[in-house]
């Protein structure tokens, strides 16, 4: 019987980990870069996970030594044993590399919220990315999304949690039917302030490339300004949950365009 919670999985021998692990890896992603069976390839899937311990990290490789993962996941367990994704990323390799998690010597900034490398900001941001996205996304997240719930079905919950690391993450995440457990208010409080004559709107005032005022109507430039310090404070204190096959349909940004 599978264990229905990643500490309970990592008791497993390692063969049976990787095996379980890898069901949450979208079949469109195989396909994509075809991919070998990667249950028991190393160079290609990487995982670090440790026996007793209740989180795990899972990477995803197209070729074997290339820079970044096509797939980056890590999840650990609530404390009351349900699965929580505390980061979930999908690179595109075949587009340009902008350096906003590491500064010029090499030293990580967490994905600028630890520190910030703004020249590669800068250029991530004129090229069309988010915060914290070093590559393009893939356009895959509607099929990681079922594959992630059959996969959390295997385990036996009917709900999971997410925390999105960004403001552009949560209305992704709205998007694809996650309601909120922390920091609905927050999401709306945000819409209003970049509203004409809101707070936020006023702080729009042009002074550096992340302060743009078409920031105000637009999902990805609101997140950069939030990633800026525009709020006064970081965005943190958003949780999220996602119950399998439900859809909560909600928005906190009505009319916003991405």
């Amino acid at each position: 019987m599978t264990p229905s919670t990643i500490g309970g999985i990592n008791r497993l021998p390692e063969n049976e980990k990787r095996a379980i692990y890898a069901r949450y890896i979208p079949k469109e992603l195989v396909q994509k870069f075809h991919l070998p069976e990667l249950t028991g390839n190393k160079e290609l899937l990487q995982f670090h996970f440790a026996e007793g311990s209740s989180d795990v990290e899972m990477k995803v490789f197209h070729r074997a030594g290339f820079q970044d993962p096509v797939l980056y996941a890590h999840l650990t367990d609530t404390l009351n044993g349900q699965i929580h994704v505390l980061l979930y990323i999908l690179n595109d390799p075949e587009s340009p590399r902008f350096d906003v998690d590491r500064m010029p010597d090499g030293s990580p900034t967490r994905f600028g919220t630890l520190k910030r490398n703004l020249e590669a900001e800068q250029a991530a941001l004129k090229y069309g990315l988010a915060p914290g996205q070093v590559r393009r996304g893939l356009r895959l997240l509607q099929p990681a999304t079922t594959a992630f719930e059959d996969f959390i079905t295997g385990l036996g919950p009917d709900i999971y949690f997410v925390e999105p690391l960004y403001y552009h993450n949560a209305v992704i995440f709205e998007r694809y039917g996650f309601a909120y457990q922390v920091g609905r208010r927050k999401m709306e409080s945000i819409h209003a302030g970049f509203r004409e004559g809101g707070e936020l709107f006023r702080g729009l005032d042009d002074s550096n490339p992340f302060r743009s005022s078409p920031a105000a109507n637009s999902i990805r430039l609101r997140s950069w300004a939030i990633h800026d310090g525009i709020l006064g404070e970081p965005f943190t204190n958003v949780t999220m949950y996602k119950r399998i096959g439900t859809s909560a349909n909600l928005t906190t940004t009505p009319g916003c365009q991405w």
